[in-house]
């Protein structure tokens, strides 16, 4: 089976080098060497500071309103992946979803400002598939109402916006680095704070609140990335490179045989944002449209996914009551294709056969 993502493993010697030398030292987690070099590495590559590893990117988002102190409300997207809203309700937050642009495919911002109210402390928007929002229309708003931002950058790693990293902007972004992600560390994430008050307070919370021996200082958890996960994010940023140009050449090729497609639509990209070519979504002009592809697709053993479904305000959990059409439309019509580094041309040539042969026969 063809999946959408493939999860990319570097050299196993070289991982190997890196386990033997856990194995020689014992030290497996808590700070450990691996753990400070590639928060270290991250913070030259990603052109930032304040970079705190955390043991995956849903805790991220979680520690990351802790540290900040976020409570009450806060305005969302509910065009994302279910952690956007996962996290906060499960901090005791109310996610408020404000709608998205049926091209960006990012957060409104002249959506938001009608929803900020007196409970309202934070918003939390996300750079969808890695494509930059509308950065400075949010932090303006944030700004006049004195809200926290924190970016859901789970899928931004390595994006530049206005000539300077992503990860930059707003109090806090989070970054996924999860096996099927650009970048990754097998499970794991980061939080990059702006403040480093914020990072020694985040510091001391994933590690149970204890500032050292025979102390316990705060209330904390423990998300601590370990050393495994650490040699595996450091063989993979070695590769960086390859797996750029690897993946930008798949998206490419897909965007030059999808653009002039009827019945298909392609993200618009922020034009102030550099691109990391995380996925390929396609919004297909209905969702009967989208089950004769996918299906198809299937047949041929090429498996898409219908990122992202549902449409996040109508989650069991969530009980908004809001009306968001744009996004409840996008999430029934939008698939994403296979794309990663090893996909090999002649499959990709029968992705792009299949949609092409769909398309032109429906209806």
């Amino acid at each position: 089976m063809i999946n959408v993502t493939k999860t990319y493993l570097p050299d196993p010697e070289k991982y190997k080098s890196y386990v033997d030398r856990i194995f020689s030292s014992g030290w497996v987690t808590n700070n450990g060497q691996f753990v400070q070099e590639l928060e270290k590495r991250l913070c030259e590559y990603l052109g930032v500071e304040n970079l705190l590893l955390i043991s995956n990117g849903t805790l991220a988002l979680q520690v990351a309103y802790r540290a900040l102190g976020i409570s009450g409300e806060a305005i969302t997207t509910p065009f994302s992946f279910v952690a956007t809203a996962s996290s906060l309700v499960w901090e005791g937050i109310q996610p408020v979803f404000a709608d998205i642009n049926p091209d960006s495919l990012n957060i409104a911002p002249e959506k938001i400002e009608s929803l900020i109210n007196n409970n309202t402390s934070a918003i939390v928007p996300v750079h969808v598939f890695g494509n930059a929002c509308e950065i400075d229309a949010i932090e303006r708003i944030a700004q006049n109402h004195n809200l926290k931002t924190i970016y859901d950058a789970a899928h931004a790693f390595g994006v530049h916006y206005k000539g300077k990293s992503i990860l930059n902007y707003g109090d806090a972004s989070i970054l996924s680095f999860h096996g099927t992600k650009v970048f990754h560390t097998i499970e794991g994430g980061a939080i990059i704070f702006k403040d480093k008050k914020h990072l020694d307070a985040a510091r001391l919370m994933i590690n149970f609140g204890i500032p050292g021996y025979d102390q316990v200082s705060d209330l904390g958890i423990n998300c601590k990335m370990n050393e495994f996960q650490a040699a595996m994010g450091l063989c993979v940023l070695d590769d960086m490179e390859f797996i750029h140009n690897s993946r930008k050449n798949v998206w490419e090729k897909y965007t030059d045989s999808f653009k002039s497609f009827r019945s298909v639509s392609l993200q618009k990209q922020n034009e102030s944002s550099s691109l990391n070519y995380s996925y390929f979504p396609v919004i297909l002009d209905s969702e009967d449209l989208l089950f004769k592809l996918r299906d198809a697709l299937l047949q041929k053993d090429i498996s898409p996914r219908r990122y992202f479904f549902p449409s996040l305000e109508q989650l069991p959990y969530v009980k908004s009551g809001q009306q968001v059409p744009v996004s409840a439309s996008i999430a029934e019509r939008i698939l994403c294709l296979p794309i990663y580094p090893d996909l090999e041309p002649s499959v990709q040539d029968s992705i792009i056969e299949t949609v092409s042969k769909i398309i032109s026969t429906y209806g």
